[in-house]
């Protein structure tokens, strides 16, 4: 499914404020799920399964998406990322505002969740051990943040760490610090540090029962921004960095299309600036996300087996 969040105006925003190029339809069939463009004259029409205005707030959000993060604690394998041009709100979608507890993002109110249905379960006489480790992907080479000896540019890591998918369609990546939490200011206290050096972060929690015969992913990504190379301007190493995120996200397209062939939940939180200067890339993302919205995802399956509970959550 694809969700559509517009942020509000902001103050650096360089546009005429008299001229509106994003409007929402009032009718019957596309409230809360049409949103419109309007460039050049000419209205482009997008439909999705929910369409959040910029008056929206943090917790509106989180409230579609919380069914999904309680399908990973039940066993599914589910992913929620965000996409969009830089500036567009992808960060203050996946992360929120530091220190204002309103505007948490759907990060950390994913983590309260999992933590507090932990708890719950707990009380029930379950038994857990939940770990965490922390890593980047930066210019194609993998840095792990919560390593003490990591050094220098990106570029030189001190391990050379490989990712690993195992016959259950579990990704591994090999060689990353591993730390024992047992709440989420924890996981909070961890992201803060991991932030210090960051480009981008991925958080991982394993969460282990040897007791409970089923499997959860939840993967929560914050994606580089996605506009185009000559919107960009970059040069330099800046150049090779905007290459190789482009690089990546045109393969993204595959792999949500490579999804239907499996059962999974996956969400795409596709943001859009209403400034009318980035009509354009607007138009790219909503156009993209359009097309992921007409992937058709077989019915999802819960993961059981005989083995320990492997839950997985990441954020990257």
């Amino acid at each position: 499914r694809v969700f559509c969040r517009v942020r509000p105006l902001l103050s650096d925003d360089v546009a005429d404020t008299e001229t509106k190029s994003v409007y929402f339809p009032t009718t019957t069939e596309t409230l809360g799920r049409g949103i419109e463009l309007l460039q050049h004259g000419q209205k482009h029409s997008f439909t999705f399964d929910k369409v959040f205005v910029p008056e929206s707030s943090q917790e509106e959000v989180f409230v579609e998406v919380s069914q999904l993060v309680q399908s990973a604690l039940d066993g599914y394998k589910v992913c929620i990322f965000a996409y969009g041009q830089t500036g567009s709100g992808k960060t203050h979608t996946m992360m929120g505002t530091p220190g204002n507890y309103d505007e948490k993002g759907l990060i950390p109110r994913s983590l309260e969740q999992i933590f507090e249905s932990k708890q719950m379960l707990q009380n029930q006489g379950w038994k857990y051990e939940m770990q965490v480790s922390m890593l980047e992907i930066y210019n194609e080479t993998i840095r792990d943040l919560l390593s003490t000896n990591r050094s220098g540019p990106p570029e030189c890591g001190s391990k050379q760490h490989t990712i690993k998918h195992d016959a259950n369609g579990n990704t591994h990546v090999s060689d990353l610090t591993i730390v024992d939490v047992r709440s989420s200011r924890e996981v909070s206290y961890l992201l803060s540090r991991a932030a210090q050096s960051r480009y981008r972060r991925t958080l991982n929690l394993n969460d282990h029962s040897m007791d409970q015969q089923v499997q959860g992913v939840l993967n929560l990504i914050d994606l580089a921004g996605s506009e185009r190379l000559s919107k960009s301007g970059s040069t330099g190493d800046r150049l090779k960095e905007t290459q190789a995120i482009n690089k990546s996200l045109s393969s993204l397209s595959d792999v949500i299309f490579a999804l239907a062939k499996k059962e999974e939940h996956t969400l795409m939180v596709v943001n859009v600036s209403p400034a009318p200067s980035s009509i354009n890339e607007s138009l790219c993302s909503l156009r993209f996300a359009a097309r992921v919205n007409a992937c058709e995802i077989g019915t999802p399956r819960r993961q059981t087996s005989a083995r320990q509970l492997d839950a997985r959550f990441s954020y990257g």
